[in-house]
């Protein structure tokens, strides 16, 4: 059976204005999917074959767990933003959160209807996710504004591959939904970027 992602915890990249710099692997008790073969689920009267559910739950797992990681750095951001833009950052960094949140209830929610269980504690989503991490040392709108981009755009990146991934599968419930949190992605991206957009040209 193939891997669920194709980055393993140990690959993630630090994000730092050194450049990127591994992080440190996953703690040895924390268990990361790397495959479908141990994936049960739950009996359940969805007519998509159990072998289309199981790599469907596992896709999923890994869409949650980069959604969860997107949440928190949201938060992170909207906690430490300082400087002259303060207030309407503070609170559009929270509306960003506020719609992440949503699309993680989805995404668990889905991995549920199809038998699995929808696994996100901190320890799981810290092993699994994909994103590059949140750099802790910035406070200037500026900066947040471009670490917090950069995560939308990876996040939304990672979604698209999503869409295909269940339209290879034939599960167009779950296609959908990729595309409806791609779509809100792409809009609080523009939301947040237009705060330092400039022409290349």
């Amino acid at each position: 059976m193939s891997r669920i992602a194709s980055r393993t915890p140990s690959a993630r990249r630090r994000h730092d204005h050194n450049g990127d710099a591994p992080v440190l692997p996953a703690r040895a008790d924390v268990r990361v999917l790397e495959s479908t073969e141990d994936l049960a689920l739950f009996t359940t009267k969805h007519d998509l074959p159990e072998e289309t559910r199981i790599q469907v739950v596992g896709l999923l797992g890994q869409r949650l767990a980069d959604c969860l990681d997107l949440q928190s750095q949201c938060k992170q951001a909207h906690w430490n933003v300082k400087g002259p833009h303060f207030m309407s950052l503070h609170l559009l960094f929270d509306q960003v959160n506020e719609a992440v949140e949503g699309y993680v209830d989805a995404i668990a929610e889905r991995i549920v209807q199809l038998g699995g269980v929808a696994e996100g504690t901190v320890r799981v989503v810290a092993a699994r996710s994909s994103l590059i991490d949140y750099p802790l040392a910035i406070s200037s709108g500026g900066e947040h504004v471009a670490a917090l981009s950069d995560s939308l755009a990876q996040f939304g990146r990672t979604v698209r591959l999503g869409i295909e991934e269940m339209q290879d599968l034939t599960d167009a419930g779950s296609a959908d939904l990729m595309t409806q949190v791609s779509r809100g992605i792409d809009q609080w991206l523009w939301f947040v970027e237009a705060h330092q957009q400039t022409r290349t040209r």
